[in-house]
């Protein structure tokens, strides 16, 4: 089977989880958003060590294989980028992998929004529903600042100018917008009517 694979990526509290489900309930692509591995590893070891790394890691890629062989149409899956990082690019090559191997479509938004839009949004009820390790507040906002001073959130235009790209501000914008000029630019199949899927 071939389907689509889209990466919606962004620095934490860009709103990644939103778009992916509004995203989700119009076009059938199922939402896997990285909160989904992450939380039930860490109930059992701390963020950054090795089992946690192997066990996410090994999750993510098992999931997305699975989806690309399947009759699924395909996957959206947020991930936080660091662009300096070469093996968070290795990462996002190897997602991707399973669907190109079979033909499938891979398209990648990038989501910026500023770090004080971003600090807000991190209470967001939708948010802390899904991700319990971000409910300390103090906690998350802390290593959010932290991650944007250590790592390049921001591809820099890098990416600018590809077909399977798109690099948006959603600041000021609502997800339901944002869903709306990522459908357009991919050119994604609609569901009729839209479903209602819960991030």
């Amino acid at each position: 089977m071939s389907g689509t694979l889209l990466f919606i990526l962004g620095p934490p509290a860009a709103g990644k989880m939103t778009v992916g489900a509004e995203i989700a309930a119009r076009t059938g692509l199922r939402l896997f958003h990285n909160h989904l591995a992450i939380e039930p590893v860490l109930r059992f070891f701390p963020f950054g060590s090795p089992p946690f790394g192997r066990l996410v890691g090994r999750f993510r890629r098992d999931l997305i294989e699975e989806v690309a062989a399947s009759d699924l149409p395909g996957l959206i899956f947020t991930f936080v980028w660091a662009y300096d990082l070469p093996e968070d690019e290795q990462a996002v090559r190897d997602f991707a992998e399973p669907f190109l191997r079979r033909g499938g479509r891979v398209h990648y938004v990038e989501l910026q929004a500023s770090q004080e839009e971003r600090l807000r949004r991190s209470a967001g009820e939708s948010r802390l529903a899904e991700k319990p390790s971000r409910r300390d507040l103090e906690t998350a906002r802390r290593q959010l600042v932290e991650l944007d001073a250590q790592y390049q959130l921001d591809s820099g235009g890098r990416f600018d100018g590809r077909a399977d790209y798109l690099r948006l501000d959603n600041t000021h914008l609502e997800a339901a917008d944002v869903a709306t000029r990522v459908i357009a630019h991919f050119g994604l199949p609609l569901l009729n009517p839209p479903a209602r899927f819960t991030a």
